[in-house]
């Protein structure tokens, strides 16, 4: 895969970032950086619903993010080649102008464009803004958009802006990790909290509801997706069936009480000025842990080690699941539709996504760059025990990696 080159030398240690982002660097930075890549695929303009998208391109904070994707009011951006600030269609007045770097006279009120009045009104705009004959690219098409697309587009179909964004977002800026970090921070020092508070006769609900809170106490922006604090079955047969017959996961929080000796696989993340955290642990409620179930910590410990021995600029995804299979015996440490790690950014899970049906080549042909932050999940299961699963946030450097983050694991590794 071929990565745009950023506009600021790639971050080489933890050491040159700061404690907190500067909010007019970063959107100075990541605007160059698309920029760039849009000239670099002979785009002229960017139309970008996907909520994530949108953060990286205006520096908005958008409160819904994740669940925004339901949602018809969501922001909407434009992004000029030749022009240094994006133009926001912005449903809330918080969170753009006033908080972003977006001058005044590029906010506009917003596009809904899941109806035809809002995408003619989006066609107006492109009108506008664009002169005859130029280059579209979209990450997104509702409905509407479809039926209109001869007169939205009429230069021709858009193409797909993946292209284009996903090479910009994937070497992060020293302020795009200050602020990934913060995130990671303000999770763990929740979840700290929730942790203490573990045992019998709680409700996942609960667990829920006491993250949350704390969480924007401690300065969260969003809350971006519904936290995960799963229960998972002794074996296979007890658990929840799936297509491929393998492991359910996620499943949705509910009110049933905890259970002593419940393995709870934790799953939860939250944005801090429009950048997620990412963090994953197995708890045991009672804190009674088997020297079997000490034991497939020690193996994921074995494999999470295996895959970070070759992580690093100019490794592949390849690289990393092959260190991964041969670690856990020659099978694969992770479920089979999810994936042994994946990018992180305005989103909880960006490029590349390492061991998925993308395939072998795929895997094989994407290579690190240094600057890029990689989430790391890997599992370990045996019928009987339920299993273990914990992840890790390193940024990519030259001659390997550095962590972000640093929560410990107890229950396990006690022995």
């Amino acid at each position: 895969m071929t990565v745009t080159a950023p506009a600021s030398a790639p971050v080489t240690t933890l050491a040159d970032i700061p404690d907190l982002p500067d909010a007019g660097r970063m959107y100075r930075e990541c605007g160059a950086r698309l920029r760039d890549a849009m000239k670099d695929k002979g785009v002229d303009a960017l139309v970008l619903l996907g909520n994530g998208n949108v953060v990286y391109a205006t520096g908005t904070s958008w409160p819904l993010l994740d669940a925004g994707l339901s949602h018809v009011e969501r922001p909407v951006a434009i992004v000029l080649a030749d022009d240094p600030h994006p133009h926001l269609f912005m449903p809330l007045r918080e969170g753009s102008a006033s908080e972003s770097e977006v001058p005044e006279s590029h906010v506009h009120p917003p596009l809904y464009l899941e109806f035809d009045e809002g995408v003619e009104r989006l066609a107006a705009e492109l009108g506008r803004l664009l002169p005859a004959g130029a280059t579209v690219a979209v990450d997104e098409l509702t409905g509407a958009m479809r039926r209109a697309g001869t007169r939205l587009f009429p230069s021709g179909p858009p193409s797909d802006a993946a292209q284009v964004v996903g090479p910009a977002k994937l070497v992060k800026t020293r302020d795009q990790i200050a602020s990934i970090r913060k995130a990671c921070r303000i999770t763990e020092e929740a979840v700290t909290d929730v942790q203490g508070s573990l045992a019998p006769g709680v409700r996942q609900v609960d667990l829920s509801a006491q993250f949350v809170r704390r969480a924007f106490e401690l300065g969260a922006t969003a809350n971006m997706l519904e936290a995960i604090w799963q229960v998972m079955p002794k074996s296979k047969a007890e658990g929840q069936w799936t297509t491929t017959g393998d492991l359910a996961l996620p499943l949705l929080t509910t009110e049933k009480e905890l259970e002593r000796g419940d393995v709870l696989w934790t799953d939860v993340s939250i944005t801090y000025q429009g950048y997620c955290s990412d963090f994953g642990r197995t708890w045991v409620v009672g804190d009674d842990v088997s020297d079997r179930q000490n034991a497939q910590f020690e193996k994921w410990r074995d494999i999470l080690g295996a895959v970070l021995s070759v992580t690093k600029a100019g490794a592949t995804c390849g690289d990393l699941a092959r260190a991964a299979i041969a670690a856990n015996g020659g099978t694969k440490p992770w479920l089979p539709h999810f994936y042994l790690g994946h990018g992180i950014g305005t989103n909880a899970a960006e490029m590349p996504m390492i061991g998925t049906d993308l395939g072998q080549e795929f895997d094989d042909n994407f290579v690190f760059p240094a600057g890029m932050v990689l989430v790391l999940e890997p599992v370990v299961w045996e019928d009987g025990t339920g299993g273990y699963r914990s992840e890790e946030i390193v940024v990519i450097t030259e001659d390997g990696y550095q962590s972000i983050t640093d929560y410990p694991y107890a229950p396990y590794g006690r022995s």
